[in-house]
């Protein structure tokens, strides 16, 4: 390592813990297969004052996603013969089934169960396990689109993996992950951790902020080929020399995890077998996060370079920005500056997605601006009169429209301006409204004192009351920013329809869970 690098990195792993404060973290960076950097700091576990050390089990999350696709590849060199038990799962679907490499590849169609548990009144911070995860997932009748044919981030189709091949080899699932990835790749700590609550080794994940306080952070879902890994900071060290060890064999693991992936109609797809495909600084990458309440991690890989970074917080801070930098320090590069933009005047206001009736809000900002559409905002810097976008993402003004724009969903939607005009009869939203798609789960509008409330209710119980907020006429959102995952579905979408002027139904929805009718009971 040059002067010069490992200067730029110490002054990137120095400043880490201020700019992501926390109860502890750990980082790793790899180049020609050599480990530059192995540095930890702060507690695994505050309260006991175990300290964060690179054999500290650390709860990896959605990281997991690409360990069950390496699993599946290494027991089954055609994975198309596992497509019929992808549909004897789904027992209620009223049309065909996706394959299982559409699991693989995030373009299932099938709505995220993590969400849809919410519209089945799952408490935030209640217990959910394999028994509760077969009801959601067994209870499919419709996609949200045709499988193959877009992108959609759904957290069984890895779950789904994981329960098909362990039923196949008749092994458990964890046996599984040992003999075909831990056990070859040198993951000598590694382990399925699928109880969420705690850590064998007491590590623990924290909430909160320096302002606030950190606290312990409650989960209580079992998480098995979606999310379940356990891993400290050397096993992913290990899985990053592998890597760099198999580069040259055509054959070789990560090699069939990042191969080409594309959509039905030929166009390249931004997401295969549990791994992200992206740019970075000029360069391909490969990477994924992990989050849960209490746990954020990141790693990613560039080729070309053959560069691996891996960040591990035990508390909220994000990851992928820390490993950003990270790779900037090692390349030597800086992000560009944003583009010249404009006033997009045209853009602003509510809108409805004609397509899937999830609402989208364009708000200005000092520099650019802010779209609510997904779980989390985005934003746009590259803006003129009548347009913005970013590097995923474009919004054009077209008439009394607006076309967004997302390849890396193989997706145009086109948005309807609300009419924001206040008055509507807003007494006559009450009522209880129920999901056929959803074994009758319901969802109840009631008024008290002039503010209305609504709650999701099913076969998971009753979720809490939350004030709606009004976006436009008859279009209002019930928040969600907590649930069983960290990242919530967000903002509910309930789109009230009338007929005659009595409102009928609700159609409900959010980016992980879209285009559910609710008829009024």
């Amino acid at each position: 390592m040059t002067d010069s690098l490992s200067a730029r990195l110490d002054a990137v792993i120095s400043s880490i813990p201020a700019q992501y404060p926390g109860p502890g973290g750990a980082i790793a960076v790899l180049r020609d297969g050599e480990v530059l950097v192995r540095h930890t700091w702060g507690y695994a576990n505050a309260e006991r004052r175990i300290p964060f050390t690179p054999a500290s089990l650390f709860r990896m999350c959605s990281i997991t996603k690409q360990f069950t696709c390496a699993m599946m590849l290494e027991n089954f060199a055609d994975p198309n013969v596992l497509d019929g038990d992808v549909d004897a799962l789904l027992p209620q679907l009223d049309e065909p089934a996706p394959g299982i490499l559409h699991l693989a590849h995030n373009q299932s169609g099938l709505r995220d169960y993590w969400a849809v548990a919410m519209l089945h009144g799952a408490p935030v911070e209640g217990y959910f396990g394999d028994r509760e995860a077969a009801r959601v997932i067994a209870g499919t009748r419709t996609l949200q689109f045709q499988p193959g044919t877009s992108y959609s981030y759904v957290n069984q189709n890895f779950r789904l993996i994981s329960d098909i091949v362990q039923e196949r080899k008749g092994r458990s699932f964890g046996e599984l992950l040992q003999s075909s990835i831990f056990d070859p790749v040198g993951m000598e700590r590694a382990i399925l951790a699928a109880e969420t609550r705690t850590m064998p080794d007491g590590t623990v994940g924290y909430e909160g902020t320096v302002e606030s306080g950190f606290r312990p952070a409650k989960n209580n879902i079992w998480w098995t080929g979606d999310a379940g890994l356990g891993a400290s900071l050397d096993d992913m060290i290990a899985w990053e020399r592998f890597i760099d060890r198999t580069r040259h064999d055509t054959d070789g693991l990560y090699n069939r995890l990042t191969a080409p992936v594309t959509f039905n109609n030929g166009t390249p797809a931004p997401y295969g077998f549990g791994l992200q495909r992206t740019t970075m600084f000029g360069r391909d990458v490969t990477m994924h996060g992990g989050a849960l309440r209490g746990w954020r991690s990141h790693r990613l890989h560039v080729a070309s370079e053959r560069i691996s970074i891996v960040v591990m917080f035990n508390h909220m801070s994000p990851a992928q920005t820390a490993a950003a930098q990270l790779l900037g320090a090692v390349l030597d590069a800086t992000l560009p500056e944003p583009p010249f933009s404009e006033n997009a005047v045209a853009l602003y206001g509510t809108w409805l997605e004609r397509e899937t009736g999830l609402s989208a809000r364009i708000q200005p900002m000092e520099s650019g601006i802010r779209l609510r559409y997904l779980m989390v905002p985005e934003y746009l810097d590259n803006m003129g009169s009548d347009r913005a976008s970013n590097p995923g993402l474009t919004l054009a003004a077209q008439g009394d429209e607006v076309r967004m724009e997302r390849p890396g969903e193989n997706r145009t939607g086109i948005l309807e301006r609300c009419d924001e005009t206040p008055g509507e009869d807003i007494a006559s939203l009450a009522g209880v409204y129920r999901c056929e798609e959803l074994d009758e789960a319901e969802v109840s509008v009631e008024l008290t004192g002039g503010v209305v409330y609504g709650g999701f209710s099913g076969i998971l119980g009753d979720g809490r009351m939350e004030p709606l907020q009004r976006l436009a006429k008859d279009v209002w959102v019930l928040p969600c920013p907590r649930a069983l995952d960290h990242t919530a579905p967000g903002d509910w979408t309930l789109a009230f329809e009338r007929h005659a002027g009595e409102v009928t139904a609700i159609r409900v929805g959010c980016w992980l869970a879209r285009d559910l009718i609710y008829q009024r009971v």
